[in-house]
């Protein structure tokens, strides 16, 4: 018997045994074992990494009234993630217990490196959020504080537009950094005395 003879018959007669036994582990029971462990190992990888749900979400304040240009995208985003949260978004300063200025919100790009043509190769972009938390008294619940946040991209020539696709990601990307940490912000802030 040749060895292509031999495997084609060791193929065959380990496909024979394989239909036997299915049937017969699925009859004990051990058909979901693996996905079982597979489930408990994954579980436990995420536990150990510190992962956990976001849970209720608390502010020192009741009512807050945003104080920003509306046409900015940055605000929208912004109201979107608190009106999810613990408090309630009002029309007017004098109606809210906090009021939440933000003073600016700018985008910045910057050449970051040039290829040997002196052409740019990298661009860095900067998006900056200026802000402050206070009563309508004036007392600050979170002093003026400016978040930056800051993105670098190659760019090659041949890819313009796939380039500013990549841009206007991270430009996005970069609002929801910003909005998250402001809203964290907004969690850690506490009453005036």
């Amino acid at each position: 018997m040749s060895w292509s003879e031999r495997l084609r018959h060791a193929t065959t007669a380990g496909r024979a045994l394989l239909r036997r036994e299915r049937p017969a582990r699925a009859a004990a029971g051990h058909s979901g074992i693996r996905p079982f462990l597979v489930a408990v190992a994954a579980a436990g990888g995420i536990a150990g990494c510190g992962f956990h749900l976001r849970g209720d979400v608390t502010y020192a304040f009741a009512t807050l009234f945003i104080n920003s240009p509306a046409n900015v995208p940055f605000t929208g985003e912004l109201k979107r993630s608190l009106a999810g949260g613990g408090t309630t978004l009002v029309d007017s300063a004098a109606a809210a217990q906090a009021i939440l200025d933000v003073s600016g919100v700018a985008d910045d790009k910057q050449v970051l490196s040039l290829s040997g043509g002196g052409r740019a190769r990298e661009y860095l972009l900067t998006k900056r959020v200026t802000f402050a938390l206070h009563d309508a008294g004036g007392k600050d619940w979170v002093p003026a504080a400016e978040i930056v946040v800051r993105r670098s991209y190659t760019f090659n020539e041949s890819e313009v537009l796939a380039r500013e696709a990549e841009e206007a990601r991270l430009y996005k990307e970069m609002q929801t950094d910003a909005v998250q940490q402001v809203v964290r912000r907004l969690q850690a802030a506490k009453k005036p005395a």
